[in-house]
């Protein structure tokens, strides 16, 4: 078994995409950091990340790898949280604020979860979409999916979300199924305004190549509700993150296009502000949600 250190600078390294970034998160050398490395490597027998000169990148072992331990490594920090909080009970409130639609899908279960182990705490959440200054709403956690618009907060990744270009079944029988992203620009697209560059669609190959095209259609909102349920409707090819349209997909209501090329993954960060001693209800709940989610399919 390795040890813990071995396994936290591999989840450092997977997670900012470089062996010096991992240094400087872990507070250590460079060159601990790359003897830790080659010592995991070489004990689980296989190259867990490629290097190059500038970057980083996590193997196809390196992947399967990184989603057990990240998962192995969050129980860890729960149940060490757990066993020192076992003599002071957790009280008082948490306040979380999450994606409208993602927080009622993912972040309320689990919380509702966290409380059932934790009877001494209550919680409020807020959903909304926009970035909310945790300042100004009192937002002990904010979830978001993307960027992080704010170096004042703390950011923690929890999961990629998977994102993917879709069409309805009626759609599809319709018109044809698009071949590669230049195809996109024959169809009718849905698109989601109010996002940077709502009507250039990147996609990203297998290979690692990028393909950019430019789109258009019949329908547009800046809902992101509005925009699944207009795909659905067979009013053309959307994207979305998998998690939302996961059981449209399974039902075989919607197909998912283009299965060779996918948009880029979307961070899943949570937010908190900086603070000299964060309470312990906060961490570990922040430690319950990067368990949990670890092994979603998002």
């Amino acid at each position: 078994m390795q040890s813990l250190r071995e396994l936290e600078t591999f989840v450092a390294i997977a997670e900012e995409g470089s062996l010096t970034a991992a240094a400087r998160r872990l507070g250590r050398s460079l060159q601990a950091v790359s003897r830790g490395l080659q010592t995991l490597e070489s004990a689980v027998g296989a190259t867990l990340v490629v290097r190059t000169t500038r970057t980083s990148q996590l193997s196809e072992a390196g992947q399967r790898f990184y989603a057990r331990v990240k998962a192995a490594l969050a129980d860890l920090e729960i149940a060490r949280t757990e066993l020192a909080e076992d003599a002071k009970r957790l009280a008082g409130k948490l306040r979380v604020n999450a994606p409208t639609l993602f927080g009622p899908a993912y972040v309320v279960p689990l919380l509702a979860e966290f409380l059932q182990r934790h009877p001494g705490l209550s919680a409020t959440v807020e959903l909304e979409d926009g970035f909310s200054d945790p300042a100004a709403s009192g937002a002990d956690v904010t979830l978001r999916i993307g960027a992080t618009p704010d170096s004042r907060l703390v950011a923690r990744k929890l999961a990629d979300v998977r994102r993917v270009a879709f069409a309805s079944t009626s759609y599809l029988a319709a018109h044809g199924h698009p071949q590669a992203p230049e195809d996109l620009a024959s169809h009718a697209c849905v698109v989601r305004t109010g996002v940077a560059h709502p009507y250039r669609w990147a996609f990203r190959a297998r290979t690692g190549e990028e393909r950019v095209v430019t789109v258009s259609g019949r329908f547009e909102s800046e809902h992101v509700a509005a925009v699944n349920a207009a795909v659905a409707g067979g009013l053309g090819i959307g994207l979305a993150t998998f998690w939302q349209i996961r059981e449209a997909v399974e039902a075989d209501r919607v197909r998912i296009v283009l299965p060779e090329y996918e948009p880029a993954p979307l961070p899943l960060f949570a937010l908190w502000l900086r603070t000299r001693r964060m309470p312990a209800r906060t961490r570990l709940l922040i430690d319950f949600l990067a368990a949990r989610l670890a092994g979603e399919r998002l």
